[in-house]
């Protein structure tokens, strides 16, 4: 009798045991402490306002409760700190990087080995249009003229411009039959470099996201010739490029990447705050005053938007010559 219970009780325990075992996972508790917001480009620039605008947005929602301390890491438009997420951070759940467009022409153009399929991306936020835009006086008073000349005498036009943004700019040139080939640009990383500049006469025009330079757009510090949107931006006196006769159109997007590897924890987590972060007040009017569009994706959507991104611009480059 004696023997059968402890046997009895053994077995009960180790069914117990077992049941335990097989059970649900317990959730890992995440996050627990700080994590990091990097922007691989200059204070001023899109990645910058985009990052700012994320972090501003989840401490003033109460979304999340641990430290998100945001660092600028600039070099080549996000390349050198896209090599750094790659080859440094692997694995980890604690770091965070915007990116763009930008990722794919690094890639594309060799300034990067890496690209989109290297790291963990987890969502994208926004689409912005681009706008051209020079300094008050320019020689440069319209669209019209400022491509008349660059197809005529591109050697008399010198346009800053971030590495994605050559590509619209390019697309502007072959509209008004000139080569995109012969184009002089310096590179810029964000439109607070691009100012400084206009101002000091280093270039002549810039292009980038409506974003970098709305206030200085909208206190007419700096000029818009046009905007590469479907329709005229509303709380921005610009016309738009097809409605002065070049039918060229073409948008920007941002997202957010982790490391390699990164725990699917931490990807699941920053998938579903960032989904109820973008539907916040906060984020809404930040939206707003910076004219930029909400386009919220991830998993598998965000997935298939990347490569069917990735195909149109190697096809594009490979149109221009690139």
């Amino acid at each position: 009798m004696k023997i059968k219970a402890v046997v009895g009780a053994v077995l009960t325990g180790a069914l117990v045991l077992a049941g335990m075992q097989s059970g649900p996972a317990r959730a890992v508790p995440y996050p627990t402490g700080p994590v990091t917001m990097t922007a691989g480009a200059n204070p001023g620039s899109g990645f910058d306002l985009t990052i700012r605008a994320v972090v501003d947005t989840l401490t003033q929602e109460r979304l999340v409760e641990v430290p998100l301390p945001v660092e600028y890491r600039p070099g080549n438009i996000g390349a050198d700190f896209l090599a750094t997420m790659v080859e440094q951070y692997a694995g980890r759940d604690d770091q965070i990087s915007v990116t763009s467009l930008s990722m794919m022409m690094n890639q594309l153009r060799g300034i990067s080995k890496y690209g989109y399929t290297d790291v963990t991306m987890i969502a994208n936020l926004m689409t912005e249009y681009y706008v051209v835009f020079v300094e008050p006086g320019s020689e440069f008073a319209d669209l019209r003229g400022l491509l008349q000349t660059a197809a005529a005498d591109p050697g008399r036009v010198v346009v800053g411009a971030a590495t994605d943004d050559e590509a619209p700019f390019d697309l502007l040139v072959r509209a008004a039959g000139g080569n995109p080939g012969a184009t002089r640009y310096v590179s810029m990383q964000g439109g607070g470099e691009q100012s400084d500049a206009l101002h000091n006469g280093q270039i002549g025009v810039a292009i980038a996201g409506v974003s970098e330079v709305i206030d200085q757009l909208r206190t007419r510090q700096l000029i818009p010739l046009a905007v590469l949107s479907e329709q005229r931006l509303p709380g921005l006196d610009a016309p738009t490029a097809r409605e002065l006769g070049f039918d060229v159109t073409l948008s920007n997007w941002r997202g957010l990447y982790g490391p390699p590897g990164m725990p699917q924890y931490a990807v699941d987590y920053w998938r579903r705050t960032l989904a109820t972060m973008v539907a916040t007040p906060t984020w809404s009017q930040l939206a707003e005053q910076r004219q930029f569009t909400t386009r919220f994706m991830s998993g598998d959507e965000y997935a298939t938007f990347l490569a069917e991104t990735q195909a149109d611009v190697t096809t594009a480059l490979g149109e221009a010559g690139q």
